[in-house]
């Protein structure tokens, strides 16, 4: 195992280099910045627009993995607790800049976020999950003038998006954290450990839930995604498998490889549209109960959800959303199958 993820960890590396809220003096008059690649700009009203507050951040050391820092961004000049995404980043993301453009959009909203690295190469997967853990509740036990425990989201990719599946329910069931408002976000998730049948299929009813994957990612079985959708015990109402497929407009490739989203290399309007606009409202949901972030994170294939920008009458790929989901490929692209040894659910692979 370890040499497996050394490996990955390797080349995720390679990739990685190569590439409504109050009014108040913490607002930030100049939010606009379109710095991203291709010729479709950001979101300029709706779900999707960047926030206005200004974005302020602190640090503190990282107690199981010396040397490193866990990092909140959230709304500057905030003095009480806040809704709070929990973070955990894919293989070799433990550079807080990889996804720093996402992680400033949540703060810009309004919300908190809190990013904890962990080593790509480690004693074991328990000791990545203690990393996540251990970082996450001390951030909430030491701020809680930033971060509010009772509306709580858990965000991940690859292995951060399988972790942070265990790492929720153990958040909702032994914390408490989320008894207002409640979200589980998880993109091209790896295999997902320390949580059991009877422990997924009892979720926190009130746990809102997007599942994301990738039409070119070759890293991580569709299936294990499919598998955590269709046995969380989350209603249909309340959760939506997302498929993204790759799209070309004015001879520029908006790709939906295995990095997706990524603020260091092809930062472009897949990470606005695709990612962070469906983010946006599904927090609007979770933690304010607003219908209109429903019909667009969890539209079950509105219009409104499904439609992706375009430019000079050349439009992205729609996405594809279902609460049926089913595997386009084989096994056999996938660096990481579902009918792996290393995968705790290989029962439910077929």
């Amino acid at each position: 195992m370890k040499a497996v993820l050394f490996k990955v960890g390797l080349v995720l590396c390679v990739l990685l280099s190569a590439c409504s809220n109050s009014v108040d003096d913490s607002i930030d008059p100049e939010t606009a910045d379109d710095d991203l690649e291709g010729p479709i700009s950001r979101p300029t009203s709706g779900y999707g627009v960047d926030g206005v507050y200004k974005v302020a951040e602190l640090s503190f050391p990282n107690t199981e993995y010396p040397g490193t820092q866990v990092t909140i961004f959230y709304p500057q000049g905030t003095t009480s607790g806040r809704p709070t995404i929990f973070y955990a980043h894919p293989y070799g993301g433990e550079d807080k800049e990889y996804n720093r453009g996402l992680f400033e959009f949540i703060a810009k909203k309004g919300y908190v976020v809190v990013f904890v690295p962990y080593p790509t190469t480690d004693i074991s997967i328990d000791h990545r999950y203690l990393t996540l853990w251990t970082g996450f509740t001390k951030a909430a036990t030491d701020y809680p003038n930033i971060i509010d425990t009772k509306k709580v989201g858990f965000m991940g990719h690859s292995f951060g998006g399988g972790a942070s599946i265990g790492l929720a329910y153990k958040a909702f069931t032994e914390k408490g954290w989320g008894q207002d408002g409640r979200l589980l976000f998880t993109m091209a998730p790896w295999y997902s450990y320390q949580i059991s049948p009877a422990q997924l299929l009892n979720f926190p009813s009130n746990t809102k839930m997007v599942v994301q994957v990738y039409d070119e990612d070759k890293f991580n079985d569709h299936r294990l995604a499919i598998d955590i959708f269709k046995n969380i015990g989350i209603a249909n109402a309340e959760k939506d498998f997302y498929y993204l497929k790759s799209s070309t407009v004015a001879n520029y490739r908006y790709g939906t490889d295995h990095n997706l989203p990524n603020s260091r290399s092809a930062y472009d309007a897949y990470d606005y549209y695709g990612v962070y606009r469906i983010l946006d409202a599904l927090m609007d949901y979770s933690f304010n109960g607003n219908e209109a972030g429903k019909n667009i994170a969890l539209g079950n294939g509105s219009t409104a959800q499904v439609t992706m920008p375009g430019y000079k009458n050349e439009l992205m790929a729609p996405l594809e959303v279902t609460d049926n989901p089913s595997p386009k490929y084989t096994q056999s692209k996938y660096l990481f199958p579902c009918s792996s040894q290393e995968n705790p659910r290989i029962a439910n692979c077929n």
